[in-house]
C-alpha cells in the first residue's frame, strides 16, 4: 500500500510551521471536539485535532463558555482552534488572542457552516459569495496570526446551492492572500449534510490552487479516507461524523496513511471501555455530574448496531454518575462482535436539502460586500 506524506502548513514568514505527520483533520463539530473527545481520538491515533468553532466576538469579549472551550489537553501538542465572524478587523483581533493568550498554533477560518442562523447574518458558508468582505477578513487573519508564526486554513463548501457556485474563486482568493491550506466540504450550504459528497469538485479544486487541499464528506472508514486521496489528489482528509462514536477511526487512519491496512472492529466490551474512558475525560474538565450528562448524546452513536436492548439504551441516555455507568456498561454482552452492517454508513445528522438558504436581503445581488452592515449573531454562540 501507499504511504502519504505529511501535511504542511506554512505561514507567509515561516515554512512549515505546522507539520502534520498523518495528513487527518478532525473536523471541529459543535458540542463534539471539546478538549475530551480531541484527547480521546488523540490516545487512538495521529492526525490534528480542531477545536469546536468559537466566535471572534466570544474570544475577543472573553466571556465564560469561550474561555472554558480554550482548553487544551497534555497530548495537544498542536492547538489547533477554528473561529468564525463576520467583520474583519473583530476576527483579527480574536487571532490576537488566540496566538498571544492561549499559544494556539494553527487558526482555521469557518466558512462553510450552513446553520441558518449564521447563514442569516451572512456568515459561514454564505459569507464567500461577497468575495471582497471574503478577502478582506482573510488578508486581516492572515496577517494577524503571521505575527507569530502562525498558519491559517480555512474551510468552505462549493457554493451557496447549485447556482451560486464559489469554491474555485475561494480557493484562488485564500491562497493569494497567504492561507496554508483550504478544506472544502463537498456539498452547497443548501444541501447541509444530506445526499452524497461531490469529490469531484475536491479534485478540481487540486487542480485550481498550489496550496493544500483537503477533502471533507463521507468518509466512514479509513479506506473511503485512501479512496479519497487517490481520486482528487487532495493533501489531505478531514473527518467529522464518521468518527462519531468511533474514536478508533483514527488509529485506522494513521495505519492507512502509513501504508498499514487495519480495520478496528472492537467488541461491545472494548466500545464500554472506550465509553467510559471517554466519561472520565469530560468529568476532568467540569464535573462528574455535568460530564457524564455531556456524554448521554454519544450513547446512541458508540452503541449503534450492537444488540443493547431499548431500556437499557434509555438508562444509558440519562446517566448522571459513574456508579449508575458502571453498573450500566456491566450489564452489556461484552464478548458481542463489532456490527459489520454499520461499516460504511453514515453517521450522525443528514437530513434533507434545503429549498432556500437563509441569507440577508438582496445577498445574490451582487459579490461585494465591504459596505454592508453585517453582525455576528449572538445566539449562534462559541461552538454553535
Amino acid at each position: 500500500m501507499t504511504s502519504y506524506p505529511p501535511l504542511r502548513l506554512s505561514a507567509p514568514s515561516k515554512t512549515d510551521a505546522v507539520v502534520v505527520e498523518t495528513p487527518v483533520v478532525l473536523a471541529p463539530m459543535a458540542g463534539i471536539t471539546n478538549r475530551a473527545y480531541r484527547q480521546l481520538c488523540a490516545e487512538q491515533g495521529a492526525g490534528l485535532y480542531v477545536c469546536e468553532m468559537l466566535t471572534s466576538r466570544g474570544i475577543v469579549v472573553g466571556d465564560w463558555k469561550t474561555k472554558q472551550m480554550l482548553g487544551f489537553a497534555p497530548n495537544e501538542t498542536i492547538r489547533s482552534v477554528q473561529t468564525y465572524g463576520v467583520d474583519p478587523e473583530m476576527v483579527a483581533r480574536a487571532t490576537h488572542v488566540l496566538c498571544d493568550q492561549y499559544g494556539v498554533n494553527h487558526v482555521d477560518l469557518n466558512f462553510g457552516c450552513p446553520v441558518p442562523k449564521v447563514t442569516r447574518k451572512g456568515g459561514g458558508g454564505a459569507l464567500p459569495w461577497k468575495q471582497d468582505r471574503f478577502r478582506s477578513i482573510l488578508r486581516a487573519v492572515v496577517q494577524a496570526a503571521d505575527q507569530y508564526g502562525v498558519p491559517v486554513t480555512m474551510k468552505t463548501r462549493k457554493g451557496i446551492d447549485d447556482d451560486h457556485l464559489y469554491y474555485l474563486d475561494a480557493g484562488r482568493i485564500a491562497q493569494e492572500e497567504g492561507a496554508a491550506a483550504i478544506c472544502l466540504h463537498a456539498r452547497t450550504v443548501g444541501e447541509a449534510y444530506s445526499g452524497e459528497a461531490d469529490w469531484d469538485a475536491i479534485a478540481r479544486l487540486v487542480e485550481h490552487v498550489d496550496i493544500p487541499v483537503l477533502g471533507n464528506g463521507d468518509v466512514w472508514e479509513a479506506s473511503d479516507a485512501i479512496r479519497m486521496m487517490e481520486q482528487t489528489g487532495a493533501a489531505g482528509v478531514e473527518v467529522g461524523r464518521g468518527c462519531l462514536g468511533r474514536p478508533w477511526l483514527f488509529r485506522d487512519l494513521a495505519d492507512a496513511f502509513a501504508g498499514r491496512q487495519t480495520q478496528t472492529l472492537p467488541t461491545l466490551g472494548e466500545v464500554a471501555a472506550m465509553v467510559r474512558r471517554h466519561g472520565e475525560l469530560l468529568a476532568e474538565i467540569t464535573t462528574e455530574g455535568h460530564g457524564l450528562t455531556d456524554l448521554r448524546k454519544h450513547m446512541a452513536w458508540y452503541f449503534k448496531g450492537f444488540p443493547v436492548g431499548g431500556e437499557l439504551r434509555h438508562e444509558l441516555a440519562m446517566i448522571s454518575s459513574f456508579e449508575q455507568l458502571d453498573a450500566l456498561l456491566a450489564q452489556l454482552d461484552h464478548d458481542a462482535p463489532f456490527p459489520d452492517m454499520e461499516l460504511g454508513k453514515p453517521r450522525g445528522r443528514q437530513g434533507t436539502p434545503r429549498a432556500k438558504v437563509i441569507l440577508p436581503y438582496g445577498w445574490y445581488d451582487d459579490t461585494n460586500g465591504l459596505d454592508l452592515e453585517l453582525d455576528e449573531d449572538d445566539a449562534a454562540g462559541s461552538g454553535g
